[in-house]
């Protein structure tokens, strides 16, 4: 239309944003898919008071305040089974005007929402534009956590925030939203990733706010910011996250993509009250860090490699991958599925939570509180005509048993489980109650693994040893860390894996009908030539991989 002007020209035109800024925020929009007024306002280009002018005379839209919301809530029964949506959404329905409902929104431009609404209320939808604080507040005060539309209706169930409580929440909304808060929490994220932490631990104590990143599996302390922000750097996470601001009395956690230094990125953001405030850790999980090969990078020895690579390529069976939480499982798992992944295979897998989305493959996440277990799924993923099946961790005998089952059945079944090694799986499944018959038809192998610090090779040190204190260990010398510009002076530099692989020998089945013992198993194991994780250890400290020191720190148990 000639003369029309966008509603991001008229930004430019206005001097509120720079033309590079505009290109950038279009650029991180199509990318994002986000509501192009939520973006500019989150990333801090420009205050939700000077955006909102802009709107209302772009859009013709008239702007409304707190006094202007209902006393009590609209009863509008087809659309409130789900208090999820106008969270998300960030709108508060305000009256009915005839056949017309006139909602609050911060995104008149949302229109597959808008008009969601239109069909669930069967009403014309007649947009208001309204600070997001104060629509928020709304929410918060009127929904709370645990609502439903039941307890709408009746007044009960939902918190009720007081005059007060209401006027702290859009103090902290207030005080996320200001442009130095913004800038501090993105540039801990930025740091983070730049000192490839997968972590970020925010920790509040009587006297200091401390700022931990997990750096190669290891806390290290990082310079805090000012204490006093401690309520805005919490506040700007949960709202980031679209976690409820207002409840500071329960564990929450959420789940956002962002795009950090030109990284795709996904972070999952769990909070828990502590006795000075909320704790707040942020896991970071950058997607192109987990497409690997599964030799070199992740430490496979050549052997072990081959014999997995082996077992990955079988039609049906199950293999398992243990080790505690942090031992590099997932990874492991997919990588494998990387590896086999093509167009004439179908893969589903079901995880609690999906760390990563691997492509042309289904992934599932867990859901318990509607009902969607790793059994219930695992019972609807077998209908699916899969070839492989990945069921992220067998917690009970149900999911072993749906899980052995398909195996049986031509299914090829990736899983985990939280054992010390190799061997303990089996028993650990025996007593779950899978059918020892049964479990040695189906099973494959067992990898067990842990994760080491890799030593810096432009720092690390050979140094001579002497073996008398440690006869299992037979070398002259060894390596040890330094500490360099390169590794930000810790004297490692990544990670990498030590593995020990129990292959489904016809012996090895044997003793598992026999209902032999682990250490039946392993030492029959290790006669046939099966590695344990410490010697595969050793074996990486004598070619300068890593140190004694972590191997004895993740192997101790196996001593």
């Amino acid at each position: 239309m000639e003369g029309y002007v966008t509603f991001e020209q008229r930004l430019v035109d206005r001097g509120i944003l720079a033309p590079d800024e505009m290109e950038r925020i279009v650029k991180l929009q199509q990318e994002q898919r986000a509501h192009f007024a939520r973006l500019v306002v989150e990333l801090g280009f420009v205050s939700e008071d000077d955006l909102l002018p802009v709107l209302s005379e772009h859009f013709k839209i008239p702007v409304v305040s707190m006094k202007d919301f209902p006393a009590t809530p609209l009863a509008l029964e087809p659309m409130m089974d789900g208090v999820d949506f106008f969270k998300s959404a960030r709108m508060v329905p305000l009256k009915i005007e005839g056949r017309e409902l006139v909602v609050a929104t911060t995104d008149p431009t949302d229109f597959a929402r808008l008009h969601a609404l239109e069909v669930a209320s069967g009403l014309k939808i007649k947009p208001v534009l309204a600070k997001e604080k104060e629509i928020s507040a709304r929410i918060d005060a009127v929904f709370g956590n645990g609502y439903s539309g039941e307890a709408l209706s009746e007044g009960s169930g939902a918190r009720e925030l007081d005059g007060a409580d209401q006027e702290e929440v859009e103090h902290l909304r207030d005080m996320a939203s200001e442009a130095p808060v913004i800038r501090l929490v993105n540039q801990l994220m930025s740091r983070a990733l730049e000192s490839r932490a997968s972590d970020i631990h925010i920790e509040p104590f009587e006297n200091q706010l401390k700022v931990r990143y997990r750096i190669d599996g290891i806390l290290h302390e990082m310079e805090p910011p000012p204490r006093q922000l401690k309520a805005a750097i919490i506040s700007r996470l949960k709202i980031l996250a679209q976690l409820n601001i207002a409840e500071r009395r329960l564990p929450q956690d959420g789940r956002i993509k962002v795009k950090i230094a030109g990284k795709d990125v996904d972070l999952r953001i769990s909070t828990i009250p502590t006795l000075y405030g909320e704790s707040v850790v942020i896991r970071l999980l950058e997607r192109s860090q987990i497409f690997t090969s599964l030799d070199e990078s992740l430490g496979f020895p050549p052997d072990i490699y081959q014999r997995f690579s082996d077992m990955i390529a079988k039609p049906h069976g199950m293999l398992l991958v243990t080790g505690p939480t942090g031992s590099g499982k997932s990874t492991t798992l997919y990588c494998a599925l990387q590896k086999i992944n093509d167009p004439a295979k179908k893969i589903i897998t079901i995880e609690d939570p999906v760390e990563y989305q691997l492509n042309g493959v289904n992934q599932i996440h867990v859901k318990p509180q509607i009902g969607l277990t790793f059994a219930n799924g695992l019972r609807s993923i077998v209908r699916q005509d899969p070839d492989v099946i990945m069921v992220g961790e067998i917690r009970d005998a149900e999911t072993a048993g749906i899980a052995i089952q398909a195996a049986l059945t031509g299914h090829l079944v990736f899983s985990t489980l939280h054992t010390n090694d190799a061997a303990g799986a089996v028993s650990r499944l025996l007593e779950m109650g899978v059918e020892d018959y049964l479990l040695a038809s189906a099973i494959l192998g067992v990898l067990a693994q842990r994760l080491v610090r890799r030593l810096c090779n432009e720092c690390r040190r050979q140094v001579p040893f002497e073996a008398s204190h440690m006869d299992e260990f037979r070398a002259t010398s060894v390596w040890e860390p330094i500490g360099c510009d390169a590794c930000s002076g810790t004297g490692y530099l990544g990670r990498v894996g030590i593995f020990e692989l129990l292959p489904a020998t016809p012996d090895v089945c044997k003793l598992i009908v026999q209902r032999a013992d682990s250490n039946a198993i392993r030492n029959l194991a290790v006669s046939q030539g099966m590695r344990l994780l410490r010697d595969d250890g050793w074996q990486k400290v004598r070619d300068g991989v890593t140190t004694l020191a972590e191997v004895l720190r993740v192997t101790r148990e196996e001593s």
